[in-house]
Parts: structure tokens; C-alpha cells; sequence
């Protein structure tokens, strides 16, 4: 895939959920609350691979293969590792999240547009809360937060299991037909919809070479309300209270 995504803007459904009634505002953290270009995602593909090598005793290229083939299979490697193998699931995430955080630019766009939005604000990830916490700070966004809901929170069932959502919104005491849902990948939505939420996917201006293709797709689809390539923009123009 070499063609920038379909999408020049923003794009929604005719028959698109409103965001007039939000008061739970819930967003993922990994390729959603920043650009590709930040070059987060690739540092922790490159050492969720490495860490299945030297667990394994594989080379590169079957390490990468097998770490692909949990992620088809389990919808995250980390899934696989502690239903197959019985790994440390914080040991594996403090691996996987040890990276160089230099590429993260501070987006004062974003912080502003997400900081006007009312009501409540929660990162919902299948990452660990340390990495959002990080991540969400260098983009200069962590305080307008409330709290980040990570893996460990969900007892390590990740998106897009519908218990990992129930989870999320028991813990939180979130009623999802007044909250919004915005998300990078497609899979992810669906659950959120049926709930009742209004859901967003946020896809890539340029094409990462880093992501599969189906991951950065502007997917079209009864789950996903709108589809957008710039989520300040975005919310400034559809989300935020008209004045």
C-alpha cells in the first residue's frame, strides 16, 4: 500500500451519531493522540520483536513472523504470551515501552481542543499506564485527563474484547450512549458502537510504512460515525459546544 489513505479531512455516515449529548469523552492513546511521524509505534514494534526473539532463541526475521502471527491470532502479542507461555506481562510491557520519546512534539492544537471539550476525558489503552502517561505528557495533553485505563486495568483482556470495554466502563462508571470514542484502528470501534457510543477513527495523513495496511484504512462502515486525518481540527469543527 502506497497511496495516502481516503481521506482528505474528516468524512461521516449520513446516519452519524451526534456529539451534543457527550459527557464522556474517551480516547485511545497509540497512533490516535499523535502522528506517526513521532515514531512511537515502530520503537515498540521493533522491541515487542526482540523481546519474542530472545525469548524464543529466534533470528530476526522468524521472531518478527511468529510475533505477527499472535497478533492475528490473540489481537495482541502480549494476549499470547500470557495464554500460551505464562510470561510476566509487566515485564513485557516495560520492554516493549522502553523508548526514546524525542520525536513526541509538544501539540498545543490538541491540548487546547481537548481541554475545551466538556465533561470528563479518559485514555482507554492496550498499553501500559506508564506509556500513556509519558506519551500524553510530551505531547503537553496528561492533565487535561482524568485518568488512563490501560491493560493492566482490564486484567490484561485488550480491545477490541467486549469485556475489555466493560471493564473500562464499570470501572469508570461510564454510561456509553453519552460518551465518544475515538480510535486508530477500525476493529476497535465496533464494540464502542453497539454500546451506543459515538465513535471516531483516526487515520494517518500519510501512509505509515511501519503499520500494517488495514491498520490505517479509512474504513467505512455502520461502526464508525466519522472518520477523520486530524483529530484537533476535528474536534474543533464537530465536538466542541458551538458558541
Amino acid at each position: 500500500m502506497n497511496a495516502k489513505p481516503p481521506v482528505e479531512n474528516h468524512l461521516s455516515s449520513p446516519e452519524s451519531r451526534a456529539f451534543s449529548h457527550v459527557d464522556t469523552w474517551i480516547f485511545d492513546l497509540d497512533n490516535t493522540l499523535y502522528p506517526h511521524t513521532s515514531r512511537v509505534w515502530p520503537q515498540i514494534d521493533e522491541r515487542i520483536t526482540l523481546y519474542i526473539a530472545k525469548l524464543f532463541g529466534l533470528d530476526g526475521m522468524s521472531s518478527r513472523a511468529l510475533q505477527k502471527y499472535f497478533y492475528h491470532r490473540y489481537g495482541t502479542t502480549l494476549r499470547a504470551l500470557i495464554d500460551e507461555y505464562d510470561v510476566d506481562p509487566h515485564d513485557f510491557l516495560d520492554f516493549a515501552h522502553d523508548i526514546d520519546h524525542t520525536d513526541i512534539e509538544l501539540n498545543p492544537s490538541l491540548g487546547e481542543a481537548i481541554e475545551k471539550l466538556p465533561g470528563r476525558k479518559l485514555i482507554l489503552t492496550n498499553g501500559s499506564r506508564k506509556h500513556a502517561e509519558n506519551v500524553a505528557k510530551k505531547i503537553g495533553i496528561l492533565d487535561h485527563f482524568e485518568d488512563v485505563f490501560d491493560i493492566a486495568a482490564s486484567n490484561f483482556v485488550p480491545k477490541p474484547e467486549r469485556r475489555a470495554y466493560e471493564n473500562f466502563l464499570d470501572k469508570h462508571g461510564v454510561e456509553p450512549a453519552r460518551s465518544a470514542m475515538f480510535e486508530d484502528i477500525a476493529k476497535n470501534l465496533a464494540v464502542p458502537h453497539q454500546l451506543g457510543m459515538t465513535t471516531t477513527l483516526i487515520v494517518p495523513k500519510a501512509v505509515d510504512p511501519f503499520r500494517e495496511s488495514f491498520e490505517q484504512e479509512a474504513v467505512k462502515t455502520p461502526d464508525i460515525d466519522y472518520i477523520t486525518n486530524d483529530l484537533a481540527e476535528f474536534l474543533r469543527a464537530f465536538a466542541l459546544p458551538a458558541k
